[in-house]
């Protein structure tokens, strides 16, 4: 290994081919610094300096190591101004797991203000289910993730973004899609629902088993689906209806689907859901704490309806 201090030297020496102007340059006796390139040039294997009486000069090797030295100092100085800047959160790298965020418009919002605030920071969006979300936070693989409710381990931090309004997703031709009025759960006891498995997001099918429950039911489960908007597909098919988040009704509109609000009643669950944002509490990235506090800016007490 060749220490930086001996390559400033070699190169100061090499800019002024002397040995005293160098030595009163860098701040030290000539005799140390005739030392230091003897020593660096051991290390080399090679003579970079020819040297007499009246003169000093590079040899070719001299010429091709000064090159080779320069470069060497330049991206060190670089790497340590880039590592400072990632240190003071104005560069780096974060990486967001996320549900889709089509209907989410003040998280859209946000990120946008993120980027145009911090463009040296690369933003690598990740879209999956929640449960993968915390598996990958978890295992360290994500920075912050944007999810449903789940049970989390204490090593992970969570913080509510937002609100949204559970709606019925319809066949346009089910008798239920007649009125645009609020629609009452309890009615479609009889019907055929479409779900998303459990195991992608256990904290939410836990609540949409406890609205229907509430309403006097449990639901008779015909098809799963893992995107929601494959599910949507199902219940446009007339497979089934479906509970889903406002926000996808907010970004997808699709034929043979509508979307009814529920009638709220005295002593049933809410009919909303939690969007939260969720981090692993030993990760220190600056990154994170600023992404949140823009994050809670943006979304404060913001519900999402239909």
């Amino acid at each position: 290994m060749i220490e930086t201090r001996l390559l400033r030297q070699f190169i100061v020496v090499a800019e002024e081919l002397h040995f005293h102007r160098a030595a009163a340059r860098l701040h030290m006796a000539q005799p140390a610094l005739s030392q230091a390139i003897a020593k660096l040039e051991a290390r080399l294997g090679f003579a970079t300096l020819t040297r007499s009486r009246r003169s000093v000069a590079l040899t070719p090797a001299g010429r091709a190591f000064l090159e080779t030295a320069y470069a060497t100092l330049d991206t060190l100085d670089a790497g340590i101004g880039r590592a400072r800047r990632v240190a003071d959160g104005v560069a780096g790298r974060l990486t967001i797991a996320t549900l889709s965020l089509a209907g989410y418009t003040p998280v859209l919002e946000t990120l946008r203000a993120f980027r145009r605030a911090l463009p040296e920071v690369e933003l690598d969006l990740r879209e999956m289910p929640s449960a993968h979300q915390l598996e990958a936070l978890v295992a360290g693989e994500v920075d912050v993730a944007l999810m449903r409710e789940l049970a989390l381990p204490a090593v992970i931090e969570t913080r509510q973004v937002l609100t949204e309004a559970i709606l019925l997703a319809l066949p346009t031709d089910h008798p239920g899609a007649a009125s645009n009025e609020p629609v009452d759960l309890g009615h479609f006891a009889e019907s055929d629902f479409v779900f998303t498995p459990r195991a992608l997001g256990p904290g939410y099918h836990h609540q949409l088993m406890a609205l229907c429950q509430a309403a006097g039911f449990t639901p008779n489960i015909q098809q799963e689906a893992a995107q929601l908007t494959t599910l949507l597909g199902l219940v446009a098919s007339g497979l089934g209806v479906a509970l889903v988040p406002a926000s996808i009704a907010r970004s997808l509109r699709l034929d043979g689907v509508v979307f009814r609000a529920l009638a709220p009643l005295p002593g049933r669950p809410d009919a909303s859901l939690a969007l939260n944002v969720n981090w692993h509490r030993e990760n220190t990235s600056p990154l994170i704490e600023d992404f949140i506090a823009r994050l809670a800016s943006q979304t404060r007490d913001e519900a999402l309806s239909f």
